[in-house]
């Protein structure tokens, strides 16, 4: 299992690590060289795997299928919104979209041996009740949410300036990284733009790493 420092770590160049979230997975075989290729492009901090199965048993098949070919090259491997299958199928942990009582419920089941993350925060109220929670992250934006670019990068900046804990911000497109990256975010996030992408997702992720290693924080 990927430890909590391993996830958090920064590179020696300083740039944002790269979080991969997947699109709903319903079979695990098909979607295994897809992953497989992607996480063999370039350094990846962590990945989201979401789901799209009818019961708990092919849930679990779906994350057995996968998790391993992350952790097995040190990338985190996380569930969505789902504590009890992050421990019974030995994921690094889980992200939860919201700040209530699934959030104080996971924190309680995984902490400390296991990453739990916060997404869903639409107000700077949410993310400081997160952040005050103990969570090991905090996701701003995210693959279900409509919020326009600018709020994301304006809420990433507000939080990187004033707080420690790490903060991912969510790029809807490769154009959004540059922004992301300036506004001081610890981890930039890719969900479709990546695995939608119809060069494919290894070819994508290439690219978007291209555009992250050659975007920097302007010098103070």
């Amino acid at each position: 299992m990927t430890s909590q420092p391993e996830l958090l770590r920064t590179m020696s160049t300083d740039i944002p690590r790269l979080y991969l979230i997947t699109p709903p997975i319903s079979d695990w075989a098909a979607f295994s060289p897809v992953l497989d290729a992607t996480l063999e492009v370039c350094d990846v901090a962590c990945i989201l795997l979401r789901t799209e199965a009818n019961d708990d048993d092919d849930r679990a098949k779906i994350i057995g299928g996968l998790a391993p070919l992350a952790q097995s090259r040190g990338v985190a491997c996380l569930l969505a919104n789902d504590s009890r299958l992050a421990i019974s199928a030995d994921a690094d942990g889980v992200h939860i979209e919201s700040t209530g009582e699934e959030l104080k419920a996971a924190l309680s089941a995984l902490h400390p041996g296991h990453i739990v993350g916060a997404g869903g925060l639409t107000t700077r109220d949410a993310a400081m009740m997160a952040g005050e929670a103990g969570v090991d992250y905090l996701m701003f934006g995210g693959p279900g949410c409509a919020e326009p670019h600018a709020s994301i990068v304006e809420r990433v900046a507000w939080w990187a300036e004033i707080f420690n804990l790490p903060c991912i911000g969510y790029a809807h497109d490769f154009a959004g990284i540059g922004d992301l990256v300036r506004a001081g975010a610890d981890f930039i996030a890719l969900g479709d733009a990546v695995f939608a992408h119809p060069s494919g997702a290894a070819a994508a992720l290439s690219e978007a790493y291209a555009i992250l290693a050659a975007t920097r924080e302007p010098a103070e």
